[in-house]
């Protein structure tokens, strides 16, 4: 095999490029091959370019010519030698790994780092297989959302399909919260939540030693404080007691009452069957049930209100084939039908499913004196942090109707 190369050398590593005359390929073209050197250690690589043997020149290790074709080969081969000394200093800082020719080949391919997309995506088809078992689908559902808003970030901004672990700093945390806020429409909660789930990914990385930097190091995000809507006992008292002839808004009622006496949130009642139904020795009902959120263990009396529609239902429940105990539909659906109920019942908050959850804490069961403690209980809060807000949401409210009671006798 004749070789024609040309040496390049800085400090320990040489570059030659040479082209291969005794394996030409169909074209008849000799393949151009590089070769790496460092410390006597030698990697090659074909560059995916080939060339007529006579327009190689031997003592340059380039093409000969000043055609278009010439020039722009040349020009790729000037590109790779630069990158490959770029890759020789980068290494060179970086104490962790070694260099070595195959460590430069393996940087240049992108073969030694992780790519962002790629790991987010893998976490996201490990969550999917979980369903069930770790994850509920609308949490995969919200990783896949957060994937999709990263990928259009960075094609949008830094104009690439993905982008390596160890190029994130916290410039692109920054400019991301930003896309979101901007191109997205997002909240600074809604932005947050998407943050979170990016940062999540970031620790994996870290975790697996994919990456060196934590760019979210130094970074302070803060929540916005929300304003928690929950029905009074008027409000309330209405809707449980209005007559609806429309089947479909009578059940939609029906199981929003029921979460308004339990608790429950609209991914649990879902899935509520009779094994979720307990008696204790006393002869008392409970609904013990882990939340499909937090895995955390609900522990809620029945009280007549929630048992009477549990009753009302009592055939749906054994004909639906599904075992679950009340005809609920989906969330979406809840929502647009609780809009029409509260039209119908005079009520100008916006009714949600997750409306019953935070009545049931403060109207139903911190108004009426259950502590603190037993109502995290009910509710499922891992801590006792989402439940103290309830209560001073509850504080808040009163204070507010007192005003009111103010101004119209002592004024």
């Amino acid at each position: 095999m004749s070789k024609i190369m040309v040496k390049e050398q800085r400090e320990t590593m040489s570059l030659l490029f040479f082209i291969k005359k005794t394996k030409l390929l169909k074209n008849g073209e000799a393949p151009i091959c590089l070769r790496i050197s460092i410390n006597r250690q030698i990697a090659e690589i074909r560059i995916k370019r080939s060339i007529p043997v006579e327009k190689w020149n031997q003592a340059k290790g380039c093409a000969i010519g000043k055609d278009r074709l010439s020039k722009e080969l040349n020009s790729y081969l000037d590109t790779i030698r630069y990158k490959m000394f770029q890759i020789h200093r980068d290494l060179e800082l970086d104490s962790q790994i070694p260099v070595t020719a195959n460590a430069i080949l393996n940087r240049y391919y992108g073969h030694d780092q992780r790519m962002l997309l790629d790991v987010f995506k893998e976490h996201n088809d490990k969550c999917r297989a979980l369903i069930g078992k770790e994850y509920v689908e609308g949490t995969v559902r919200k990783f896949n959302t957060t994937l999709l808003y990263l990928k259009q970030f960075i094609q949008n901004v830094y104009h690439k399909d993905d982008m390596y672990l160890n190029e994130l700093n916290q410039e692109f945390v920054r400019n991301y919260e930003y896309f979101l806020k901007t191109e997205k429409n997002c909240q600074n909660n809604s932005a947050l939540k998407h943050i979170k789930n990016f940062r999540k990914i970031i620790r994996l990385a870290l975790s697996n030693e994919w990456m060196k930097r934590d760019p979210f190091f130094g970074l302070r995000f803060k929540a916005e404080e929300v304003n928690v809507d929950f029905l009074s006992i008027d409000e309330l008292d209405r809707i449980r007691h209005k007559q609806i002839d429309v089947p479909r808004l009578e059940k939609v009622r029906d199981v929003f009452v029921f979460c308004c006496f339990t608790g429950l949130a609209f991914a649990d009642v879902s899935q509520l069957t009779s094994e979720n139904i307990i008696q204790d020795g006393h002869g008392k009902l409970w609904i013990r049930k882990s939340r499909q959120k937090t895995k955390e263990m609900c522990n809620i009396p029945l009280l007549s209100v929630a048992k009477e529609i549990l009753d009302k239902y009592n055939d749906y429940a054994q004909t639906n084939g599904k075992g679950v105990l009340l005809p609920v539909l989906s969330n979406q659906k809840q929502n647009a039908y609780l809009k029409e109920i509260a039209d119908i019942c005079h009520i100008k908050k916006k009714l949600t499913t997750h409306v019953a959850r935070h009545t049931a804490a403060t109207i139903v069961f911190l108004a009426n004196k259950v502590s603190i403690e037993n109502v995290a209980k009910i509710l499922g809060h891992a801590n006792l942090n989402m439940t103290r807000h309830y209560a001073k949401v509850l504080d808040q409210s009163i204070m507010n109707d007192m005003e009111n009671v103010e101004r119209t006798f002592c004024n």
